[in-house]
């Protein structure tokens, strides 16, 4: 019998937020979320209570943690990480909530050329990163700040951080698994899948790995 899980998540309207979304509501769960304009999603549809708002004001995060089982950030704003570490800022406020509202579990997807703080990337994904992904080294350091101040300051999280290889919208094109090194250029769809597996899976705990699809 599926136990009934209730998850709060940031970056529900988004282009994998939309995907992750629609899963966890299928399977029967709760989705609570906190999105700029509300009129985006449906408010008639069942179990999901959705919050105006934007991780860059200010917002009673406790409110929206309490009573959650899962906290999932599916945050990205290029133009704004230009110049701010946006998604960190706000994760040093999450995570503190989170404690006191005594919610353990948290993902946090990065991109797949986000350095983790335990490794350098692989030469070829460090080319890229410098090269054709230029416009986004905003982001990849607003991730890697993500990721250090988990690692060193979090560890009481149950966090895991799936830095995701996302190349298009699309159908599936297979299933995703943790890799520590070969990353998979995937569907918007594949890695909200991957992130509503990962979720449950305790070898993930602690980790910064990308995806790959399975052979």
């Amino acid at each position: 019998m599926m136990v009934q899980k209730t998850f709060l998540v940031f970056g529900a309207t988004g282009r994998t937020g939309r995907h992750f979304t629609s899963l966890a509501l299928n399977e029967g769960h709760r989705v609570r979320v906190l999105v700029r304009d509300p009129g985006t999603l449906d408010p008639a549809t069942p179990h999901l209570e959705i919050h105006r708002g934007s991780i860059t004001d200010p917002i009673d995060l406790d409110r929206l943690v309490h009573g959650s089982d899962f906290v999932v950030s599916l945050l990205g704003n290029a133009r704004l990480q230009k110049s701010q570490e946006i998604n960190t800022a706000f994760v040093r406020q999450l995570v503190p909530a989170m404690r006191r509202q005594g919610v353990k579990r948290f993902l946090y997807q990065a991109g797949g050329l986000s350095s983790p703080p335990d490794r350098a990337l692989p030469p070829i994904l460090r080319a890229i990163r410098s090269t054709v992904a230029r416009r986004h080294l905003g982001q990849h350091r607003d991730n890697e700040a993500v990721m250090r101040y988990l690692a060193e300051e979090a560890e009481d999280i149950e966090w895991m951080v799936h830095r995701a290889g996302i190349g298009s919208d699309g159908p599936s094109k297979g299933v995703l698994e943790r890799s520590s090194r070969k990353v998979s250029i995937a569907t918007f769809r594949d890695c909200a899948s991957y992130d509503y597996r990962i979720l449950t899976d305790a070898s993930a705990i602690h980790t910064c790995d990308v995806s790959a699809y399975r052979p």
